[in-house]
């Protein structure tokens, strides 16, 4: 059984947390502060609950005004840059808190800072240079829209890679595990500059970013994504590798203009036979195997995105489709191309498995071909 995410908070995680904060809180009680956090309650907590009780107990330990608060917290950081100064380079393209350490303070802004603009924007702006903090972007997008995203602008050109990462990774429409932006999903329109001020970022991290936030974009308005690819192919190779990781799920879609902009065209001449499912019987645990030939009867070779979708059993009892990529290659005039593929039930924190019948289906250039059916058991 793979470990719950909220377990990322513990003993040790406690005992590295309390000794940077003795650090800046005068008579620090570590024991005091770990006992009312993992209280009588805590097993059943899960992660965000975890998170937000932590920030609680944490508001007990740090001064009441909020802006001397943030002035510990910011003097935290101070002593962390100063141990590990490598930390904000650029090149390195490492935090210097761990993932656990930024939801708590993201999460502080959140629930005390959203009526103190400017004390959190600052905070913000000096606490995303060592862990992210897009989540708590979103609820200051939501309350001040014109004004945050003004923010993220001038974000997108910040000397540290860590605030323009922010700039985008911020305003995805559809960051997973945080708060909608209902206003950006239906028109994001103020998300194109920034992109545009961060397609060609030196840092890797970055760059990830703006083809993550084009992928959200497109799930909501494909024309704005496929209009601005068509602008920006060719510009680099690492623009041309943002627009087709920002593109996947017009891929996965087999949206056409999408496929003929990456020279993926029509698959009337190709043909999957002998599709054998090796594993009917799949075992939670073990994985599906599965081959085919694929055949490209046409005189010219072609190039192929190869998928295989895999319809999920639901719950309550539909089936659910999850796209899978195989390959994009070319594949030589008349020819036989024997395939084969393994895909793991492995149990996972992201997915709850449901025994029964599940499904597959080979893809091509976005065309699905015929489903084979197999078991999924306990």
């Amino acid at each position: 059984m793979a470990e719950p995410f909220k377990n990322m908070y513990n003993e040790q995680f406690f005992e590295r947390f309390t000794k940077d904060l003795k650090l800046v809180i005068p008579h620090f009680d570590a024991r005091a502060f770990v006992s009312q956090a993992m209280d009588n309650e805590w097993e059943n907590r899960e992660l965000k609950q975890r998170v937000a009780h932590i920030t609680t107990v944490l508001k007990n330990f740090l001064p009441a005004d909020y802006k001397e608060a943030i002035a510990k917290i910011l003097e935290l950081l101070d002593g962390i840059e100063t141990q590990h100064p490598h930390c904000s380079k650029i090149d390195d393209a490492k935090f210097g808190l761990t993932l656990e350490y930024g939801a708590i303070l993201d999460n502080y802004i959140e629930q005390y800072g959203l009526d103190d603009y400017e004390t959190s924007i600052k905070a913000i702006e000096r606490i995303t240079q060592f862990t992210s903090c897009e989540f708590v972007a979103h609820p200051f997008i939501v309350k001040y829209p014109d004004k945050m995203m003004a923010q993220m602008l001038i974000w997108s050109k910040h000397e540290h890679w860590g605030v323009r990462r922010l700039a985008s990774e911020g305003c995805r429409p559809r960051l997973p595990w945080a708060m909608a932006l209902p206003n950006l999903k239906e028109n994001p329109t103020p998300i194109i500059p920034i992109l545009e001020n961060l397609k060609n970022d030196p840092a890797r991290f970055v760059r990830l970013s703006v083809a993550n936030n084009l992928n959200d974009i497109a799930k909501d308005n494909p024309g704005v994504v496929i209009d601005l690819a068509k602008r920006w192919q060719g510009e680099s190779e690492e623009v041309d590798w943002i627009i087709k990781h920002g593109c996947r799920t017009l891929l996965k879609q087999g949206n056409p203009e999408v496929m003929e902009l990456f020279g993926l065209g029509s698959a009337k001449n190709i043909r999957i036979e002998n599709l054998q499912i090796s594993t009917p019987e799949v075992r939670v645990g073990n994985s599906l195997e599965f081959s085919f030939n694929l055949l490209n009867n046409s005189n010219k070779k072609i190039k192929i995105r190869l998928e295989y979708g895999l319809y999920y059993q639901k719950a309550n009892g539909a089936l659910s489709k999850k796209v899978c990529k195989i390959s994009e290659k070319d594949y030589a005039a008349n020819s036989i191309t024997r395939i084969t593929r393994k895909h793991s039930f492995k149990v996972v924190t992201t997915r709850k498995l449901h025994p029964g019948l599940h499904q597959v289906a080979v893809i091509i250039n976005g065309n699905e071909f015929e489903k084979h059916n197999f078991e999924l058991i306990e």
